[in-house]
């Protein structure tokens, strides 16, 4: 969790405190928890990535949405905000105001220094246990970096990775490919962090 946890709650008490918040807020176990706020980087990695992904998916039967749509994983009680998330078939809220998903197809999050250990971590472990979810995707901000697990027939997870601005990555749930140029347009990285991706 990126915050200390403000007070403790129910689930329907968090959603009440959360449908008349500005601010975007975790829930687990009785716990909220503040998210902190996305620098221009990273919304625009997550901007740009959420475009190519809308184009692709305007005329299929999956939808993809924005951080503004809250994710509940059930089989773990958590309820988060991914930074951008894909659901294809028949939606499933947890309740008629339809702000809470409860089938997500493809996750994907853009890392923040202060949200890659939990994201790879606690966050994915989370993530991994909702039936629905087959592909989770990190991307990377301080280099062209994007990872892809996609789960497999024996609920294994496999790793592959797009290292270079040149180089796409395929989401083959949805039949969308990611080029890392669109990816990460209009982001230019310093001449360190281009070092440092490159020894990475």
């Amino acid at each position: 969790m990126t915050a200390q946890p403000k007070h403790y709650a129910t689930s329907d008490e968090y959603l009440a405190f959360e449908r008349t918040n500005d601010e975007k807020h975790e829930y687990l176990a009785g716990m909220i928890y503040a998210m902190s706020g996305a620098s221009a980087r990273h919304n625009r990695i997550a901007g740009s990535t959420y475009a190519t992904l809308y184009a692709q998916l305007r005329q299929r039967q999956c939808t993809v949405y924005p951080s503004d749509m809250r994710v509940k994983v059930i089989q773990t009680g958590l309820y988060t905000y991914p930074d951008i998330t894909i659901v294809c078939g028949n939606e499933q809220f947890e309740d008629k105001k339809e702000d809470t998903l409860l089938n997500p197809t493809v996750i994907i999050e853009v890392l923040s220094p202060s949200t890659e250990k939990y994201d790879r971590g606690k966050k994915f472990q989370h993530y991994r246990a909702i039936l629905s979810l087959r592909e989770y995707i990190l991307i990377a901000q301080e280099t062209y970096h994007i990872e892809r697990f996609a789960r497999q027939s024996d609920n294994t997870w496999v790793l592959s990775e797009a290292t270079n601005r040149e180089d796409t990555i395929e989401v083959t749930t949805v039949q969308c490919v990611l080029h890392l140029e669109e990816v990460y347009e209009k982001v230019t990285f310093s001449s360190t962090e281009e070092e440092e991706g490159e020894t990475a």
